[in-house]
């Protein structure tokens, strides 16, 4: 053990953070075209304005107007990352878990459901 006078406690100083890193177009936010249906994806671009993929919409150009119908970005909203669970994160983890799926796995519950009551609806017919 030393017992030094001078000697100064270890002070743990805050080392410079990393930045965070850059996002991925793939975890962008889609943003929809309220008057036409159009989704800007950052994954694909915008080829008839000379978008290239990777670019958020928020870095859009002032100009930039939506290709099917010319609406201003100011009428786009935001839909979330593609994949992702609709709905706010806090209701999540509420419901029979469906509110985890995303709406493409909701799709293949439904209309599967929905098939397989309609095979179950046609086999009473075998029975007599």
């Amino acid at each position: 053990m030393s017992t030094e006078p001078d000697a100064k406690p270890v002070v743990d100083t805050p080392e410079a953070e990393e930045p965070p890193a850059p996002l991925t177009p793939y975890e962008m936010d889609r943003y929809e075209c309220r008057p036409c249906g159009y989704t800007y994806e950052p994954v694909k671009g915008d080829g008839k304005s000379e978008i290239p993929p990777g670019v958020p919409f928020t870095e859009l150009p002032i100009k930039w107007r939506c290709p099917v119908c010319g609406s201003r970005p100011k009428m786009f909203t935001s839909i979330g990352p593609a994949g992702k669970p609709s709905g706010f994160s806090e209701n999540l983890g509420y419901g029979l878990g469906v509110n985890v799926l995303t709406p493409g796995q909701k799709n293949i519950l439904i209309f599967g459901s929905l098939g397989l009551a309609f095979l179950f609806f046609m086999s009473l017919y075998g029975l007599k």
